[in-house]
């Protein structure tokens, strides 16, 4: 999965204005691991959205790991090589 989108998008389940939302403590379960955004996930009927090659992990939940300074451990691997920067996201963004 990349490390690439750095804002939510308007859909994102970890914005305050997000329509569903979810309790803190499922927040917190979504972010604890890799967790694709909708957009660029597949949905299976069975088990919700499924990351592909091509997915990128979900910016609101990278920020809302960070903003707790709780960053799980692909978060930690992925900035090691490089390849997730927590400085370009959008820490400003509304997210819970």
């Amino acid at each position: 999965m990349k490390y690439t989108q750095t804002v939510p998008c308007k859909e994102c389940p970890f914005l305050n204005t997000y329509k569903r939302g979810y309790s803190l403590k499922r927040l917190k379960e979504f972010a604890s691991g890799e967790f694709p955004c909708h957009k660029s996930a597949e949905l299976n009927e069975e088990d919700g959205y499924i990351a592909t090659d091509k997915s990128v992990h979900c910016a609101g939940a990278l920020i809302f790991n960070e903003k707790r300074n709780n960053p799980h451990q692909m978060m930690r691997i992925a900035e090691r090589f490089g390849m997730y920067d927590y400085k370009k996201l959008d820490l400003k963004s509304d997210i819970r």
